[in-house]
């Protein structure tokens, strides 16, 4: 069956392109919950097919209805009862409403543009879940972002303003350069400006160094946000610390890319694939981001160009101090200083994405 023609479409009413792209919102919003829960724990996206996470049950199509399911067995599993959580129903509506600002924003401009903006709305939904929730942006948002962002760029240069395929693609690449070099750059200049930062930590608390990240109380950190230089030191005073082979007792512990030092002992880090520790406090290399901020950025800048990058960097930052305060005010000081920076950036990129005609306009004085 051939598909229907621009003009066909065009020639529906406009609103019931809304109704459409709100329940299409709400559908994606579903798998959204399942990219939000599996990706950071490196599971597969596509299967096992959706299942109770606490007794496994597989969900039949009939109970997997976005929003409906929820609300009508009250955020309980079917099965055995287990509670599930409040975000799922979130994710499904926030995505269907989403998408319908996106059609209502941009569907007069035809189909190709809110359908563009649609996937990188949900793009930012699913790093902003997972950023707040584990600390991290995975790779399949910020590094398959830049790749989807410069084809569609290329395929619909009219969301650069452009009219040829090349132009779509100069201002994806330059939008990615753009926005990786700058937050790279602050990256590096916070390295040097706020060198080391110590936490304190419950009294004798398990931290554990696997072979791509340290496990603190607080949540995983990965060595890739710890380590940009060989001189990034882990610095801490062990109760004790086991590895593989061996236990120690009251053990200084320095860490860097290149050496680890226990006691008087060195090692290559290379071969210690598993080390845990009792401690009450560490120094870690501290940074004004992480990579996966630079990578963020970098997408952003891929499907907006370079001035969304630009605007998305100082408002992400105001918006970032004024969490802070707030935080502080509240007596929530301890809660500022583990906030991920991902989720500002992603609200001032869809300020600017919603906004961009008037404050280019306000920028430029007419």
């Amino acid at each position: 069956m051939p598909a229907p023609e621009p003009s066909t479409l065009a020639a529906v009413p406009f609103h019931f392109w809304s109704f459409t792209f709100f329940v299409f919102g709400c559908i994606v919003g579903s798998f959204l919950n399942v990219c939000i829960h599996r990706m950071p724990l490196g599971q597969s996206i596509v299967s096992p097919p959706s299942h109770c996470p606490h007794c496994q049950y597989q969900i039949p199509g009939y109970l997997n209805i976005p929003l409906v399911t929820w609300l009508w067995l009250r955020g309980k599993c079917a099965n055995c009862a287990a509670p599930i959580s409040a975000r799922y129903f979130a994710v499904e509506l926030l995505t269907g409403l989403t998408f319908l600002a996106c059609w209502l924003r941009f569907g007069e401009k035809g189909f190709p543009s809110p359908i563009i903006y649609c996937v990188l709305l949900a793009g930012f939904i699913v790093a902003t879940f997972i950023d707040f929730e584990h600390f991290i942006i995975p790779d399949e948002i910020t590094i398959g972002g830049i790749a989807v962002g410069v084809v569609l760029s290329g395929l619909f240069p009219e969301i650069h303003y452009g009219e040829k395929a090349a132009d779509g693609l100069k201002a994806a690449a330059l939008g990615a350069v753009v926005g990786a070099g700058l937050v790279y750059g602050i990256l590096r200049l916070g390295k040097l400006l706020f060198g080391q930062h110590r936490i304190e930590l419950p009294e004798n608390s398990v931290i554990t160094f696997t072979e791509n990240e340290l496990l603190l109380p607080t949540g995983p950190v990965t060595y890739e946000e710890l380590f940009y230089r060989k001189s990034d030191t882990v610095a801490f005073r062990a109760a004790r610390l086991e590895m593989v082979d061996r236990c120690y007792w009251d053990a200084e512990v320095r860490l860097s890319p290149a050496k680890l030092r226990v006691g008087n002992d060195e090692f290559d880090p290379a071969t210690v694939h598993h080390m845990e520790a009792v401690t009450s406090s560490l120094s870690l290399p501290r940074e004004a981001m992480g990579f996966g901020d630079v990578k963020f950025m970098a997408a952003i800048g891929a499907f907006l160009g370079w001035p969304a990058v630009l605007f998305s960097l100082m408002v992400s930052a105001f918006i970032g101090s004024v969490v802070g305060v707030t935080l502080i005010v509240c007596k929530r000081r301890e809660w500022s200083s583990r906030l991920p920076y991902g989720p500002y950036i992603a609200l001032a990129a869809v300020i600017w994405l919603f906004g961009r005609g008037n404050i280019v306009a306000w920028l430029s004085g007419r």
